[in-house]
């Protein structure tokens, strides 16, 4: 615009510079506009990089859906959510860093891990050093939440070791196995089962654990590991483990006599990864069950529906028997309808306040099912054991139910 011309030329000069002041005045408005309704944003911090790994994707895939519903509602304090993602490759140094960098984005509220305990569990010091809310999704190491951390900053809608040990030696006694075998990785997830393990067999089931033997990840064999237990008198072998050594055990049980093959009751980190499809055939030839919390087989309720329609358009599928790593999806979903309505009661996004507001939750009704109360200052697990059961592959790679127990 041209400036107004008055006779002084002082006039012209304020003129001028009024204007300018004006204009900084309008851009200074509108950098604080695009600041205030900037997305809210919740981190995935997980094993994106791992090869064959599907649990740190649907962990992501049951976050969008949420995320989806609630910005379809109109968001959250006038503002859209976003997922972001971090890839740890389960190294704790890289999800330190992670943690870190995300910790100085005031936009992000909460960071979801995944599968691997270990990794979580190095990342408490500095999850309640940075206040940072931590919930999880699916890491089952009983000291991620029972931390002695006060205020905790750290929340499960989740398997818990010492519930999936039970679960699973209670199976093993069931099928006939008074003497078991533990098969463990050296790391806080093997640890951490071992002594729910032990706890159960003494004071629960009355099993004796005849020889434990621990393997490193990465180990090319397990065989040896299998056959000690095997000589040592287990009739059934306990046996935690990710995908990737699942599918050497049982290939390399699948060319064993048939009369030196043990059932295998297994924790649930196999499902994190495509062991069905890299098992093959040899998954025939051993019996094995695993532990579990949900299945979206056989559900007809509203939220499951919902769910279902919702991963369509994020997945492009929405076959309950075809959704992968399904307990990841499940409970990543309701995490974040959880932390949604923290953030709503909080009316804030200071992480001090949304960490407050989830002890203070009400009923909600979920994948899960109905949680009366998901959280209290004195405990940060939203599920009980009575959410856990046993399950196995059916021939078409669904995981289905063997025994459900009841909420």
């Amino acid at each position: 615009m041209n400036s107004i011309k008055i006779k002084s030329g002082d006039f012209t000069i304020r003129w001028m510079a009024l204007k300018s002041s004006l204009l900084t005045v309008a851009l200074l408005t509108s950098h604080i506009t695009v600041w205030a309704v900037s997305n809210i944003k919740i981190a995935v911090d997980a094993e994106f990089g791992i090869p064959f790994s599907t649990s740190a994707q649907a962990v992501r895939n049951g976050a969008q859906v949420a995320v989806n519903e609630i910005n379809a509602a109109g968001g959250l304090l006038g503002r859209k959510l976003e997922i972001i993602e971090r890839d740890n490759r389960a190294v704790p140094a890289r999800s330190l860093n992670n943690l870190r960098e995300l910790a100085a984005d005031p936009d992000v509220v909460a960071v979801l891990c995944a599968r691997y305990s270990p990794v979580v569990v190095e990342l408490l010091p500095e999850i309640h050093r940075l206040k940072m809310v931590m919930l999880d999704p699916w890491a089952a190491a009983n000291s991620i939440t029972d931390n002695d951390y006060s205020p905790n900053y750290v929340f499960r809608l989740s398997l818990k070791d010492s519930w999936a040990l039970q679960v699973m030696m209670r199976h093993a006694l069931k099928s006939g196995a008074r003497k078991v075998g533990l098969m463990l990785p050296n790391t806080e997830w093997g640890r951490s089962s071992l002594k729910s393990a032990e706890i159960t067999a003494s004071k629960d089931t009355q099993q004796e654990i005849v020889d434990t033997q621990w393997y490193n990840w990465g180990d090319p064999s397990m065989i040896e590991r299998y056959q000690a237990l095997r000589k040592a008198g287990a009739e059934s072998v306990i046996f935690v483990a990710n995908d990737r050594e699942a599918v050497i055990l049982v290939k390399e049980m699948a060319n064993l006599p048939k009369e030196q093959l043990l059932p295998l009751v297994a924790h649930w980190g196999l499902t994190g990864g495509q062991f069905f499809e890299q098992a093959g055939l040899a998954l025939k030839t051993v019996d094995l069950s695993v532990v579990q919390t949900y299945s979206f087989i056989g559900k007809s309720d509203p939220v499951a529906k919902r769910v279902l329609t919702g991963l369509k358009s994020v997945t492009g599928n929405d076959d309950p028997r075809k959704v992968v790593s399904q307990v990841g999806v499940a409970h990543a979903y309701d995490l974040v309808q959880l932390l949604a309505r923290a953030i709503n009661q909080a009316k804030s996004t200071d992480r001090p306040l949304i960490r407050n507001e989830l002890e203070k939750l009400g009923p909600y009704q979920g994948l899960l099912g109905q949680i009366d109360k998901p959280f209290t200052p004195k405990r940060h697990d939203a599920l009980t054991i009575s959410d856990v059961y046993m399950a196995h592959f059916a021939d078409d790679g669904a995981i289905e139910a063997l025994v459900r127990a009841k909420r």
